[in-house]
């Protein structure tokens, strides 16, 4: 796994070892940045399920003003910390080890320009969060919040529900990525 672009192009990350966590794909990254690149300078970014923290860590390679890193794996933030160490980017970085509930309440008072969301698929909480992240009025008034899942129907059913926009959605073999905003 590299970063694509920017400041930081060409690193390669560490990953985890193991099925604990499944890094976005290179093809499927490229075609996420290439959506958002608009959003990204100066951003703040929020990286919920980070694993290795390679989205957040391309966000601000691409431009982005800090991110904030979250994963409640123990071995994912030892993995985060040796990439914001090896990409010099610990100064535009927050590393938070907890679960995500604990983590949107403790940002409670942020705003956040790109949420990313991608939790480990068979625990069915990528729709929970949103709710959170609405709920808690994290997500600034323009922000973006990109959900991966591997079922798209069912999040998007879900996603009905609550006062949220889905404005796009792509898929990419069994990786489906749904882009929503607020409505409005």
């Amino acid at each position: 796994m590299r970063i694509i672009s920017g400041s930081m192009k060409g690193t390669k990350l560490y990953t985890l070892e193991g099925i604990e966590t499944r890094p976005t794909l290179d093809r499927v990254k490229e075609s996420l940045f290439s959506i958002i690149q608009a959003n990204i300078k100066d951003a703040v970014v929020l990286d919920l399920f980070s694993g290795s923290g390679a989205l957040a860590i391309e966000c601000i390679s691409r431009g982005a003003k800090r991110a904030v890193l979250c994963d409640k794996s123990y071995n994912a933030i030892n993995i985060i910390k040796k990439n914001v160490e090896k990409t010099n980017s610990k100064n535009q970085v927050i590393i938070i080890n907890k679960d995500y509930i604990k983590v949107l309440k403790l940002l409670e008072k942020e705003k956040f320009d790109i949420i990313f969301i991608d939790p480990p698929y068979e625990k069915n909480i990528a729709v929970d969060s949103v709710k959170r992240i609405l709920q808690l009025n994290i997500l600034s008034q323009d922000g973006i919040i990109i959900l991966e899942t591997d079922d798209d129907k069912r999040e998007l059913s879900a996603l009905s529900q609550i006062d949220v926009n889905v404005y796009d959605l792509r898929k990419y073999g069994r990786v489906k990525l749904i882009f929503l905003n607020r409505k409005g």
